[in-house]
């Protein structure tokens, strides 16, 4: 049908009927997107796009993979959905296999349809398990956009849907790029995690049930945890009797160059949570858990989930991707690819001095925008328009922090060759917006 209507036919029609509100833009306007296979997509005018934001992160082993479109086969030719209460064979294969790649003693799995629903699932565990109810988290994260991850993400989107419930509290981040702990000092010495939990400690009203953390603050700007922070995060956690909740949503399954981010920081969660690409661009998310801590909040009662949870289709297109990120040793390609595309991102920062930082690891990198590289005042709108001359000439890629900084998620079908494409538009675009200012 799509290709039976212009783009303008279709934009009309969402300007009647289709919610503008997006996570990025609330105008209605082109393009509208029709087909992707890979690292590519295809807009109703027929103009293809390299995509390197993976679609919204979730079809990182690229658009419609043949594995996954086989799974979802299988599934219409079996079944598609299952009451929640009542065990079906893809969900507790799924939890199986999630056991084989999640560390030792990791092996309680809970399915559920986004990354929101997972953080919230996790954080509910962790009150259940510590009989506690407030919860922290760095002050650039993200973990999603119902109630109760909305109110412990600080990187944006948490203004003006409040109030939220009481408990929730942000931290300094680890933002060494900007840090002013550690401006004159060669690393960080964990001031900003000291003083957070100087604070914490004073605020609470009881137990802290737990921290919430990405292993890297993707939304937030591609940012980096320093050298030994997750580990310093974790003593103090269980110091004061709360877990530490790892989400690895934007960072697990491979994309970092190992299956979870936080083994690069030699850290064992209490919980981690899944989504994204999980499920090959079918929707569905976990929460990860140990043996001790699913019997307990099991004996309270604990009740997490929805319409959708555990259903069959997604636990099938799950099982699928696994398959594939194993069998094509995608650990191995993430570092392959992330190795070749951070060279093109070191070409364009000695090219451009528009560019102060580069960040990231696998294929989850970005770029800084900064007028001057002393004061490091972000260039939002040279950001904002670079963006948008490379989207015109055919690279998608996601503009955070206003639009100082860049972040690159292309699949891991993405080869060289389009790497160097992708490279070229870039270059293009620093040269022409530089240029006319």
């Amino acid at each position: 049908m799509a290709d039976q209507i212009s783009e303008e036919e279709l934009l009309d029609l969402a300007r009647k009927f289709s919610f503008r509100s997006r996570m990025d833009r609330n105008a209605v306007s082109g393009p509208v997107m029709v087909w992707g296979r890979g690292s590519v997509v295809r807009d109703v005018n027929g103009k293809e796009y390299l995509d390197f934001n993976s679609g919204q992160m979730c079809a990182a082993l690229g658009h419609n993979h043949p594995r996954i479109v086989q799974a979802l086969q299988e599934s219409c030719e079996t079944i598609i959905h299952s009451h929640m209460s009542i065990f079906n064979d893809r969900e507790i294969i799924l939890a199986s296999r999630m056991a084989e790649i999640s560390p030792p003693g990791m092996n309680r799995s809970m399915f559920l349809t986004s990354g929101s629903d997972a953080n919230e699932a996790a954080m509910a565990i962790a009150k259940r398990y510590t009989g506690g109810y407030e919860v922290a988290s760095p002050m650039v994260s993200f973990h999603g956009m119902n109630d109760s991850t909305r109110a412990v993400t600080f990187s944006g989107w948490h203004e003006g849907y409040g109030p939220y419930a009481p408990g929730n509290y942000p931290m300094f981040a680890p933002y060494q790029y900007r840090c002013t702990f550690c401006r004159e000092r060669p690393a960080c010495d964990y001031t900003c995690l000291n003083s957070s939990f100087d604070l914490l400690d004073a605020q609470a009203a009881g137990q802290l049930a737990a921290v919430i953390t990405e292993p890297l603050f993707s939304a937030g700007g591609v940012i980096d945890l320093p050298e030994g922070w997750l580990q310093e995060l974790k003593k103090k956690c269980e110091q004061r009797g709360a877990l530490l909740i790892v989400d690895e949503a934007q960072t697990g399954l491979a994309k970092l160059g190992t299956m979870w981010a936080f083994q690069q920081e030699g850290v064992v969660p209490d919980i981690f949570t899944v989504s994204k690409h999980f499920g090959g661009g079918i929707a569905i998310s976990a929460a990860v858990t140990t043996d001790e801590i699913e019997e307990r909040v099991a004996e309270t009662g604990l009740v997490v989930g929805h319409s959708h949870s555990n259903d069959p289709l997604p636990c099938n297109s799950a099982i699928a991707s696994i398959d594939i990120i194993l069998e094509e040793v995608l650990v191995d390609v993430a570092k392959r690819l992330g190795e070749y595309w951070r060279q093109h991102l070191e070409i364009l920062a000695r090219r451009y001095s528009l560019i102060g930082d580069i960040r990231g690891r696998g294929l989850l990198q970005g770029i800084e925008l900064v007028e001057d590289k002393s004061t490091k005042e972000p260039a939002f709108r040279k950001g904002q328009e670079i963006g948008r001359t490379c989207m015109d000439n055919g690279l998608i890629f996601s503009l955070r922090r206003r639009g100082s900084v860049f972040r690159f998620v292309p699949p891991f079908t993405t080869t060289e060759d389009q790497m160097d494409l992708a490279a070229e538009i870039l270059d293009h675009a620093f040269r022409q917006v530089t240029a006319s200012t």
